[in-house]
């Protein structure tokens, strides 16, 4: 079986020094017998992207062919983002070399619902072959539904306007479920109500945008009026101790970010670094994303140098990007640690990679070379 040596391995849970990784077909398996294919000074695992819209706002093209946000309504709970990601994106060889194998891409926030998740590899030839898992519907609250106004559909003007038409449509489809129940009941759901029942039975979770810790209560709000299954996504306006906490408290996890891009907004007017001590401090379950292409994906290794400074040792900076955004995003039966069982996707480093000169000499996906510098 191929083997490969490292003098340093981050496995996703601890550091190990003169270690080995093997594997047979996709997957590894315990160290192997035979005779390392070759070493190297360190390898990690690869790292995943936890929100993206990579594939669908692609590197050289016009904003008019972007795809993130589709106009023609508000709600569109049964759109489905893979069927806008164009895998001829360069963006995706830019990430594949940065060693980001793997991202959650989601519909923009322009719509409150705005439809289906996917998870998929960055190496992928067309989108049947890219697509690994589902993750979650994408809902916009805050600033980002009430500014589109004039696009078409039934548009919100005020926060509220935007929680209104969403808890009608739940509303709607909660009184469906009810009746389900009683006898020679004959209910029937349209496209986008099968999605919100889903939602509202908790077989699919709401990857909820939101930067503002109000526009965060409203969310808790809803989540206790209709007992929905949650992820709070962005949370960059975050600048006091108390909403973290809260949802530690409630089991939901954040996906934080992205740092280091322009506050081009007023929700965004608090936005910095050094909010992520809140993050932190509050001990919420978090992983991180890009937002790409607000930040271009392939950046995302060097945005855990602000938890490094924060006081994260290097294991548990790259923890963010590879076991928590696995966990949250429910891939991490397969990604996120270099263990027995998982896949064999794994980068091999010339030095330190939080080192400004290091950067990946191989890359392996599923155990196959991909990429070789």
């Amino acid at each position: 079986m191929p083997t490969i040596r490292a003098k340093l391995m981050y496995t996703g849970r601890e550091i190990v020094e003169d270690a080995a990784i093997s594997w047979e077909a996709d997957t590894i398996v315990a160290d192997g017998a035979a005779e390392a294919l070759a070493e190297y000074p360190v390898i990690t695992p690869a790292i995943v992207d936890a929100h993206c819209h990579i594939g669908l706002i692609r590197a050289g093209e016009p904003n008019d062919e972007a795809e993130a946000n589709e106009r023609m309504d508000t709600m569109l709970a049964h759109a489905d983002v893979l069927d806008s990601i164009q895998m001829d994106d360069a963006g995706f060889r830019d990430s594949i070399e940065c060693g980001v194998l793997y991202s959650c891409v989601l519909p923009g926030s322009g719509n409150i619902i705005g439809g289906d998740s996917a998870v998929i590899r960055n190496y992928g030839a067309q989108t049947n072959a890219a697509f690994v898992r589902r993750a979650g519907i994408k809902a916009a609250f805050g600033y980002n539904p009430m500014h589109v106004r004039e696009w078409k559909g039934v548009r919100p003007y005020t926060r509220m306007g935007a929680l209104a038409i969403l808890r009608a449509k739940l509303h709607d489809v909660r009184a469906k479920i009810a009746e389900e129940a009683k006898e020679d009941a004959a209910v029937k759901y349209t496209a986008e109500e099968t999605v919100l029942r889903q939602l509202l039975k908790r077989e699919q979770r709401l990857r909820a945008h939101v930067h503002k810790a109000d526009d965060i209560a409203a969310v808790l709000r809803l989540v206790d009026e209709f007992g929905l299954d949650v992820t709070i996504e962005h949370t960059c306006d975050i600048h006091q101790a108390g909403i973290f906490e809260e949802l530690r408290d409630r089991g939901i996890p954040v996906v934080y970010g992205p740092l280091d891009t322009l506050a081009y907004k007023v929700e965004l007017k608090h936005e910095h670094w050094s909010n992520i001590r809140y993050l932190l401090d509050s001990g919420v379950r978090f992983g991180l994303m890009t937002d790409h292409p607000v930040i271009l994906q392939r950046t995302l290794l060097l945005t855990l140098r602000w938890f490094l400074r924060a006081g994260l040792s290097k294991q548990q900076a790259l923890e963010i990007i590879t076991r928590n955004n696995a966990e949250i995003l429910g891939v991490d039966d397969i990604l996120g640690t270099l263990e027995p069982g998982k896949w064999a996707s794994f980068l091999c480093w010339n030095g330190d990679p939080f080192s400004l000169e290091s950067y990946p000499v191989a890359i392996y996906a599923e155990g196959k070379l991909i990429y070789e510098a």
